[in-house]
């Protein structure tokens, strides 16, 4: 063991460690991490050695100095593992410790070439900070010069995780014809004028983008703002979703915190346009939250603040399952951390087959009538469901 301590230590001491990784448990009663990975970072300008331990759900992170950081390795090697594999700018380590703690080292060519110290790496958001945006300046979330004020940052990280929501649905909206997107619900636009930004500007389409709100004042602000932008494709109206029907064709519905049944009003007409891709983050489920029943359920259902959080689940559950069934691919993904909002679940559903629809149908009547609810969505699109 004595050429490998002289290995850890000089990997150490000169810093020239890129990377580690430890495997093979030598006995796995009383271990219950599988592996354990190691890099330099820099926090508060003082190089430390992160060390990630791998469980089968989670992974628990530790921070040791240079002198921790040998005692650990030497442990690992010593008591728990029998592999690993030290990356330097120099060389790669292989080792090896057999049954009789024999000690192997391999000396490769290097694989990596530089040391990243960054704990916390900059994230690359669609919409980059340090170079002025439009229309985040006319909206106070960017200054002038393009910095991110402190107060809109959680506004900021909200617009680049919707758009980053829309780019992965790029290839599945229509590239030979321009697009018309209808947002329900707009409110003061952050979203839509983002949408619009990032689709007419950064990826050169065309659209015709329509956002509509029942706030007569928020409506004429928005519309100001869009001619004020230039935005010519971009228009707001005042109207209520149910009553809206201007539109024969829809390519993507976006639908935010419209409340209650709102939401499934927006989804219906989605679906009947024939829309592409829709993308819905709803809000107020209150109309399960009426219905639900079960035995089963009275040590949940009791509970006020646990049935509110349950009907909400299922209600955007059934919405999903139906969604389904009726020709779309759906994914339920958080929209934004929990820590901002308990609101941050969006509703991604794209064209195309999710699977046998009698089976479906079956998995969905099922958990509605277990739970005693009638919804909204399934009684206005019931032509369109396998009945």
């Amino acid at each position: 063991m004595e050429s490998l301590r002289k290995l850890i230590y000089q990997v150490i001491n000169d810093s020239s460690m890129i990377t580690a990784t430890i495997s093979q448990l030598r006995k796995k009663e009383g271990i219950s991490y599988t592996k354990v990975q190691i890099k330099p970072v820099e926090l508060k300008k003082v190089l430390r050695y992160q060390f990630a331990y791998y469980y089968s759900n989670k992974i628990v992170h530790k921070n040791a100095t240079e002198e921790e950081a040998i005692t650990l390795l030497e442990e690992l090697f010593e008591q728990t593992f029998r592999q690993g594999l030290i990356c330097t700018s120099e060389a790669d380590y292989q080792i090896l410790i057999s049954k009789k703690f024999k000690v192997s080292i391999l000396t490769k060519s290097p694989s990596r070439s530089e040391v990243d110290l960054s704990h916390n790496r900059k994230k690359q958001y669609v919409l980059e900070e340090g170079q002025p945006i439009p229309f985040l300046v006319e909206l106070g979330i960017m200054n002038e010069d393009g910095k991110v004020l402190a107060r809109k940052y959680d506004k900021f990280k909200q617009i680049n995780r919707f758009l980053e929501m829309v780019e992965d649905v790029l290839p599945s909206l229509p590239e030979d014809r321009p697009l018309t997107i209808l947002d329900f619900g707009c409110g003061k636009s952050y979203l839509t004028f983002a949408l619009y930004h990032y689709l007419a500007i950064q990826e050169r389409r065309t659209l015709n983008v329509v956002g509509l709100d029942l706030k007569a004042d928020v409506i004429e602000h928005c519309n100001l703002l869009a001619s004020k932008l230039a935005y010519n494709n971009l228009r707001f109206l005042v109207g209520d979703i149910a009553d809206y029907n201007e539109l024969d064709k829809v390519d993507m519905v976006v639908t935010l915190h419209a409340c209650d049944t709102a939401t499934d009003a927006a989804l219906e007409k989605a679906v009947r346009w024939d829309a592409s891709v829709i993308l819905s983050v709803p809000c107020c489920q209150h109309e399960v939250f009426t219905q639900v029943k079960n035995p089963l359920l009275d040590p949940l259902l009791s509970h006020g603040i646990l049935k509110e959080r349950f009907s909400a689940l299922a209600t955007d559950g059934v919405r999903a399952k139906l969604l389904d069934l009726m020709g779309y691919r759906t994914q339920l993904l958080e929209f934004i951390d929990m820590e901002h909002t308990p609101k941050n679940i969006l509703i991604r559903a794209v064209k195309g087959d999710s699977g046998d629809r009698n089976q479906l149908w079956k998995e969905y009547t099922e958990f509605r009538d277990f739970l005693h609810i009638s919804p909204y969505l399934e009684k206005v699109c019931v032509d369109l469901l396998p009945i």
